[in-house]
């Protein structure tokens, strides 16, 4: 087993549309730049990361189980609109022991209602939100102090 601390980034539903889906709320970067970013930053860090997207919840949710599995320092997830909706995510982040950030590239307490509650907020370690592609940053050196 390998000494390097392991953080998972786990993304949800449409952020594979990022730079074109609604540029003036998620920003212009694409995923692909936000993961580059993360990835200089890790490997300055002496961390790895393992990045993914999906727009299915179980994967999400089996991906937190398989970041348990492996002893992940830590799972950076911004699980999209399944943030609104999701008590299997809720559920899943209360069963492991993997400590979770949950991610926001815009603020959802300045949005619509039904964006103000968060399934995942309620059971994550703590909430980066509203600050664009640099929340995943900021997420990632949150996740370093842990």
């Amino acid at each position: 087993m390998s000494d390097t601390r392991k953080i998972f980034v786990l993304n949800g539903p449409n952020l594979n549309l990022l730079g074109t889906r609604e540029p003036e709320i998620y920003g212009y970067d694409t995923l692909d730049d936000i993961a580059d970013r993360l990835e200089d930053a890790a490997q300055r860090a002496h961390v790895e990361l393992d990045f993914r997207q999906s727009n299915h919840e179980g994967h999400l949710v089996d991906w937190l189980h398989e970041a348990n599995e492996e002893s992940a320092h830590a799972v950076l997830l911004n699980a999209g609109a399944f943030t609104h909706t999701s008590v299997a995510l809720h559920d899943a982040i209360k069963a492991v022991k993997v400590p979770v950030i949950e991610v926001h590239l815009s603020n959802p307490h300045t949005r619509e209602t039904f964006r103000h509650k968060s399934y995942v907020g309620m059971a994550a370690k703590g909430t980066i939100a509203g600050f664009g592609a640099l929340s995943y940053m900021l997420a990632l050196e949150a996740a370093l102090e842990l």
